[in-house]
C-alpha cells in the first residue's frame, strides 16, 4: 500500500559529523572545501547536510564555535583562571605549543588557519573580529594588572597584547609547518621575555 510519503532519511551521529567538518575545515580552510569535501568527510549526502545543518557558511559558524568551546578554549581559560596577565600569557603560549602540535587532529589553529586565503568577505572579517577579540581580551587583562600595580604604569597593554596575539598566529602557522611541540615551547619561552 503505498502513502505517497518519503522514506525517512537515514539518521547520523550529528556530533561526530561535525567534528569530521572540523577536521575538514581545519586542513583545507573555508574556501578550499567544497560541499562535496564536506559529505564525504561527514558521511552524510548533501541532502542531509543542508537539513542537519544549513549551507556551507552555516555549518562553517557552527564549527567554528564548536571549536572555540574545545580546542580553542585554553587561551580564555588561562587568563580568567591565572592570577596574573603575565601568568595567563604564560599558560596560554604553552598550552598552544601543545595544542598546535597535538597529533589528536590537525595541526595549528582552526581560527587562524581557516581564513587563509579565504575570498569571501563575511567569513573573512568573523573570523578576523574572533582573532581580535581574543587579543581585546589579552588587552584587558593587561591593563587590569597595570591598574592593580602589578605591570608597570608605562605598559602599552595595546602594543603587548597585540604582539601575543602575533606569536600565536606565528606558532599556529609554525605548527602547520612541521614545528615540533619543544620548538613552539621554545618560542613560548623567548615571548615571554618581552614582558616588563
Amino acid at each position: 500500500m503505498a502513502t505517497g510519503q518519503r522514506g525517512r532519511p537515514r539518521s547520523f551521529d550529528r556530533g561526530a559529523a561535525l567534528n569530521e567538518a572540523m577536521r575538514a575545515f581545519w586542513i583545507h580552510g573555508y574556501e578550499a572545501t567544497s560541499i562535496a569535501d564536506l559529505t564525504r568527510a561527514m558521511g552524510i549526502g548533501a541532502p542531509s547536510l543542508y537539513a542537519a545543518f544549513g549551507d556551507k557558511r552555516k555549518l562553517f559558524d557552527e564549527v567554528v564555535e564548536a571549536y572555540a568551546g574545545t580546542y580553542g578554549a585554553f587561551g580564555a581559560r588561562a587568563l580568567t583562571e591565572e592570577p596574573t596577565a603575565r601568568a595567563g600569557m604564560e599558560r596560554t603560549l604553552r598550552e598552544a605549543a601543545v595544542s598546535y602540535t597535538s597529533p589528536d587532529h590537525p595541526p595549528g589553529c582552526l581560527v587562524i588557519s581557516a581564513a587563509t586565503n579565504c575570498a569571501t568577505p563575511e567569513v573573512e572579517e568573523a573570523l578576523r573580529d574572533r582573532r581580535n577579540a581574543n587579543i581585546a581580551l589579552f588587552e584587558s587583562r593587561i591593563r587590569a594588572d597595570v591598574a592593580a600595580g602589578l605591570l608597570p604604569a608605562g605598559t602599552d597593554a595595546a602594543a603587548l597584547a597585540r604582539f601575543g596575539g602575533a606569536v600565536l598566529q606565528g606558532m599556529s602557522q609554525q605548527a602547520r609547518d612541521g614545528a615540533t611541540r619543544e620548538e613552539l615551547e621554545a618560542v613560548a619561552e623567548r615571548a615571554l621575555l618581552a614582558w616588563p
